[in-house]
């Protein structure tokens, strides 16, 4: 989906030709005549459908600078770019003061004006590339800084928020690589325990014996190997959030204690002569069908029913198409900046292969998609030819792979005939040469037939040779032929060839 500008001027044929120019660089728009209309818009339900603002400063009204003062302390505001007819430096400098990203001097030129939005928009997708990257590390990412767009995903967030007014364990279910891992720190940064620990446990990834150390942690010397006292997942979590990523993989043994844990709230170290008491909040995460691991006899009945308190549904990749174009961008700009490439966005073609396209890894196969698409690319947008795999499963789309650069011939050490007298016939024996000049000593590669001959046949060949060459001197034969002698004999057992003495 093309990223949708909107437009706010009070003069409508000067509408009409920045509509005209925007639409032809791709872009999608929306028009209104004042600020005040402006700020409804951007104050309203469908704020979230604007990418960027292109906001004249004189209107009568309300004006441009007066849009900015009260957009400046708003969350959420997409870039807006400044458009003047006086060009006065005054104004400029107290509309970037406000918060303008950019500005313009009417008439712009379609090229200035392109330029202008390719840039606002590229410096805010790295601006809020970075605000997740801190929130996520402060522990107060919310539902604000996930990139969703479709409505396929809008159940998921109200149900996320009421889960975030409550301490009420979650399970996060969906399949593998649609972000469950974001939708839990989402939860717990609209929480009252942001900012608190969010420790992750992968449990799938836990070798089975140090499982319950792991979690519960262990006191020095209550088993082999264990030199020091060590504080488990769930005691660094105190205050905080646990994720338990991929739960159903959790051994029985350790779900008899998590389920104590979570009705007590306490737990056991191993070796510990009294329990801990620990304050977390509990959100669990899996692609299993639990009800069928229940029924394996795999999950305890009891701890699914603990864990299953509120469960919320991610839906996959395919089901919520909206979402692929703003991921993807969203990608683009965060390996732009990592591989120090100049890549802005993806082409028309290109977005509608990857909308097309299933994506059965889901969010985490579009990212690595991205990544290898940017590392390849040499132009500022990704084409197609960036997603050859991508393209070889969709109809309609053909990748042009360039052909891979044709190896240097290289000159053989040796150029002369396979065999003496043979010069006029290809060759078909591999060479033995004891000196230089001496005569050539050669082992047919092919048979009579001229078809190759096995492997067998010519190392029996190969070690006969050397055996001649040699005179049944076992360890110079080994020696040559750069085997153990113990293997050497076990070859002559095998090929039936007997050694041959002085």
């Amino acid at each position: 989906m093309a990223k949708r500008v909107l437009i706010v001027d009070d003069d409508p044929a000067q509408r009409r030709i920045l509509e005209e120019m925007i639409k032809r660089q791709g872009f999608e728009t929306k028009t209104t005549n004042s600020g005040e209309q402006a700020i409804q818009i951007l104050e309203g339900p469908d704020h979230g459908s604007i990418s960027l603002v292109l906001l004249d400063l004189v209107m009568p009204g309300l004006d441009g600078m007066a849009v900015l003062d009260r957009l400046s302390q708003k969350p959420g505001i997409p870039p807006i770019i400044v458009q003047t007819a006086h060009g006065s430096i005054d104004a400029a400098i107290n509309a970037m003061r406000a918060g303008a990203a950019d500005f313009v001097i009417k008439p712009a030129s379609p090229e200035r004006l392109e330029v202008s939005i390719k840039t606002a928009l590229k410096i805010e997708a790295l601006s809020g590339e970075i605000s997740r990257i801190k929130k996520k590390a402060e522990g107060t990412l919310t539902f604000n800084d996930l990139i969703i767009r479709g409505d396929a995903m809008q159940r998921v967030i109200s149900l996320g928020k009421r889960a975030a007014a409550s301490n009420i364990p979650v399970l996060i279910e969906g399949e593998s690589g649609v972000g469950k891992e974001l939708i839990a720190r989402a939860i717990q940064g609209e929480s009252e325990r942001a900012g608190k620990p969010f420790v992750t446990v992968n449990c799938g990834a836990i070798p089975e014996n140090l499982v319950e150390s792991i979690l519960f942690g262990h006191e020095k010397g209550s088993f082999t190997g264990a030199s020091e006292k060590r504080i488990g997942k769930f005691q660094e979590a105190d205050g905080g959030t646990l994720f338990l990523d991929e739960v159903g993989e959790l051994p029985l043994e350790a779900q008899v204690k998590l389920l104590r844990a979570l009705q007590e709230g306490e737990i056991d170290p191993v070796g510990s002569k009294k329990p801990v008491k620990v304050n977390f909040r509990l959100i669990s995460a899996t692609n299993r069908d639990m009800i069928q691991q229940v029924k394996d006899g795999k999950f305890r009945e009891d701890l699914f029913y603990r864990l299953n308190v509120f469960p919320i549904w991610v839906p996959p990749l395919r089901e919520r198409v909206e979402d692929v174009p703003e991921l993807a961008q969203h990608f683009v700009a965060r390996f732009a900046a990592e591989e120090g490439k100049r890549v802005s966005g993806l082409s028309s073609d290109a977005l509608k292969l990857i909308k097309a396209y299933t994506w059965p890894g889901n969010v985490r196969q579009l990212e690595n998609a991205v990544f290898r698409a940017v590392v390849l690319a040499d132009r500022p947008e990704l084409t197609i030819n960036e997603f050859p795999q991508i393209a070889a499963h969709v109809d309609g789309f053909h990748a042009e792979v360039p052909a891979a650069p044709a190896e240097p011939l290289r000159r053989p050490a040796f150029t002369g005939p396979a065999l003496l007298g043979a010069e006029d016939r290809i060759p078909q024996t591999m060479e033995v040469r004891s000196d230089v000049g001496a005569s050539a000593l050669g082992i047919p590669a092919v048979d009579a037939s001229g078809d190759i001959r096995p492997l067998e046949a010519i190392e029996a060949d190969m070690i006969r040779l050397a055996l001649g060459r040699y005179r049944g001197h076992m360890t110079e034969v080994a020696k040559r032929l750069n085997i153990g002698r113990s293997t050497l004999y076990r070859k002559m057992q095998e090929y039936g060839l007997e050694q041959r003495v002085n």
